[in-house]
């Protein structure tokens, strides 16, 4: 996208405007984050772990459903399944901006807002981008954190549209660290990649609010087991 188009910008993303200078930093993040992530991903050797049932064919192609992980784990995964059209919800936030202009290049939907800002709209749009036939994929404890506490908005559009939820993890044998709040992996080239996907979890449509809870500690459960059993095959602690 042109570094100038404000005003398109804006329009189709829900965010506020930004400053020119903001809207460099937008255009030249963007495209250096999407180039990165294509090429280090495409040096990456993935290893698929599918529990029973799990929603993903082979983990070449996520079939309807919703999907849930953790945040440090965006870069190997937004790799894997690039270009299969699935919706994610973004924050409107500026950093959330970069993250949802790279994942459209990589072939996602965003949809913008978060459990802070925009949530009830974003979680609307989740749904209707399911009704389209789109799968739905949660960063479980984004957009701050805290790190690894799964929030609720998967489970919620869970009992809305009757669709399962699969968690899963991928772990890096080889990754710089950041020191941010969500411990973000940057893959370092020709690492293994261990890719664990759970069984789905069936949350009742006629769950109540107070339910809910319940079903958020059982998919908290399932995003946790995932990230052990995935770290596990690589011989990470």
């Amino acid at each position: 996208m042109n570094p100038t188009s404000q005003s398109e910008f804006a329009s189709n993303s829900g965010a506020r405007e930004f400053s020119l200078r903001e809207r460099f930093l937008l255009w030249l993040i963007s495209w250096s984050a999407y180039l990165l992530v294509r090429l280090v991903g495409s040096t990456l050797r993935f290893q698929v772990t599918l529990e029973e049932g799990s929603l993903a064919d082979g983990a070449q192609r996520a079939l309807p459903g919703i999907y849930c992980f953790w945040h440090r784990a965006m870069i190997p995964a937004a790799y894997h399944f690039r270009n299969m059209q699935i919706a994610i919800m973004i924050s409107r936030s500026f950093d959330g901006e970069c993250i949802a202009r790279i994942v459209e290049k990589l072939g996602f939907r965003p949809v913008r807002g978060s459990s802070s800002r925009g949530g009830a709209g974003a979680l609307m749009g989740m749904r209707q981008e399911m009704e389209k036939g789109h799968p739905a994929v949660f960063t479980a404890d984004g957009p701050r954190g805290p790190l690894y506490v799964a929030k609720p908005g998967a489970v919620l559009l869970a009992r809305n549209t009757g669709y399962k939820i699969c968690c899963f993890h991928v772990a890096l044998e080889r990754a710089w660290i950041l020191k941010s709040w969500d411990r973000m992996m940057i893959p370092k080239p020709f690492s293994r990649a261990s890719f664990y996907i759970t069984s789905p979890l069936a949350v009742p449509q006629n769950a109540s609010d107070d339910e809910l809870e319940v079903w958020r500690i059982k998919m908290q459960t399932d995003l946790d087991r995932a990230r052990k059993k995935a770290e596990e095959k690589l011989g990470l602690k």
